[in-house]
C-alpha cells in the first residue's frame, strides 16, 4: 500500500495526544484489567498514559512491524505473547486498515482492544476507539515530528 493513498494529514500535538488518551480512559477507568498489551511502536506511548490514569502496573508488548514510514508492507511479528488477552486490554494508536489489528486479534482474541484514533476500515476490529479518522487521512503522530526554524515569509521572498 502506497503513500499516495492519502489525501489529508492530520497533525497530532503531544498535548492533544494526551487529553484524548485521557478523554479514553474515563470510559475505561470503571473496568479491571489485569495488565495492558501494547502494540508496538505505536501503542507504547498510549499504553504508558494509560497504565498511568488506570493506575496498572503489569505492561506487555506485541511487537509487529507494518509500515515503512507511509508505506504498509507485510507483517512481521517479532513478539507475541503466551495468553489469550482474558482481562487484558490490549492498546494501539491507531487502527487503519485493520492488517494489524486482525493478526494481534488472533493472538490476543479475549483481550480488550481499545485505540485512540480508527479509520473506518479498522474500526470493526476494536472495542472501543475515541476519535474516528477518515481512510485516506495521514496521521502525524508527535513522535514523528520535530521543531524547526522556519524563515520568515518576507525573507523567503527576498531571496
Amino acid at each position: 500500500m502506497s503513500s499516495n493513498r492519502y489525501h489529508q494529514h492530520f497533525t497530532v500535538s503531544w498535548d492533544q495526544l494526551h487529553r484524548d488518551v485521557r478523554e479514553l480512559c474515563h470510559r475505561l477507568v470503571e473496568r479491571d484489567f489485569k495488565g495492558i498489551v501494547a502494540i508496538t511502536r505505536g501503542g507504547l506511548i498510549p499504553a504508558a498514559l494509560i497504565a498511568r490514569e488506570l493506575n496498572v502496573r503489569l505492561i506487555d508488548t506485541v511487537c509487529i512491524k507494518s509500515y515503512d514510514h507511509m508505506d504498509q508492507g507485510g507483517l512481521d511479528v517479532m513478539k507475541g505473547v503466551d495468553h489469550d488477552g482474558e482481562g487484558w486490554l490490549l492498546v494501539d494508536d491507531l487502527v487503519d486498515t485493520g492488517k494489524t489489528a486482525r493478526k494481534v486479534r488472533e493472538m490476543l482474541p479475549r483481550a480488550h482492544f481499545v485505540t485512540v484514533y480508527a479509520k473506518p476500515e479498522g474500526k470493526p476490529l476494536v472495542d472501543q476507539y475515541l476519535t474516528e479518522v477518515a481512510q485516506d487521512c495521514w496521521i502525524q503522530f508527535p513522535w514523528d515530528m520535530g521543531v524547526a526554524y522556519v524563515e520568515p515569509l518576507a525573507d523567503q521572498v527576498k531571496r
